[in-house]
């Protein structure tokens, strides 16, 4: 068995999928804060007494906040159990939701003002971008797909003047729709922008 998490957005959502590929069991919810109080409990009681066999964990770009959680949380389970770790893509897992065939861009509130945004081909959900943080006018300037999909879409298309918008969030379920390559990424946080914090430098 598989379990996947994602707190990449305002949702913590966690899934337990069997070997052939089919959802046992879910948990989503839209909390918008208190990934670290809610997540752990709500792994407990989608798991029971089951142990997986592998975890899956989001590693962006999303939320500072939320990512740290989960991929921590990942690691220390994944530490207790000896299981394998990996990481997938958060953008990516979004994209997965959409409906239809064909291009498909994801836009994400992010930090400061900024948007994630990024472009998939369907139904492989292969990128044909690269995730990044940009302002708005620019992000809506970037994504040519006429669907788009995330929780700043409807800001986005609205901005662009033209497409369709679909206000989605991650879903952990949908995991495994992403293709290997995007869901055995290193299980460290893939921000798309600097960090606010900077070093000091040596006087």
């Amino acid at each position: 068995m598989i379990l996947a998490i994602d707190c990449s957005t305002a949702a913590c959502s966690v899934a337990l999928i069997g070997a052939d590929g089919n959802l046992l069991r879910e948990k989503h919810e839209v909390i918008n804060r208190g990934h670290a109080e809610r997540l752990v409990p709500m792994t407990a009681e989608l798991l029971g007494a089951n142990i997986p066999s592998e975890i899956l964990v989001g590693v962006g770009p999303g939320s500072f906040t939320g990512l740290r959680v989960a991929i921590a949380a990942a690691h220390g389970m994944a530490i207790g159990w000896s299981v394998t770790l990996s990481g997938m893509d958060s953008l990516g897992l979004l994209a997965a939701g959409a409906p239809g065939d064909g291009p498909v861009g994801v836009a994400m509130i992010g930090g400061h003002g900024e948007w994630f945004v990024g472009e998939y081909d369907r139904p492989s959900l292969r990128p044909t971008s690269v995730g990044a943080s940009l302002a708005p006018l620019a992000a809506a300037q970037s994504v040519t797909a006429q669907l788009v999909v995330g929780s700043a879409a409807e800001a986005l298309v609205a901005l662009r003047g033209s497409g369709q918008a679909i206000p989605l969030l991650p879903r952990a379920a949908l995991a495994l729709r992403l293709p290997l390559a995007a869901r055995t990424l290193d299980p460290r946080p893939i921000y798309a922008r600097a960090p606010d914090a900077k070093p000091r430098r040596a006087a």
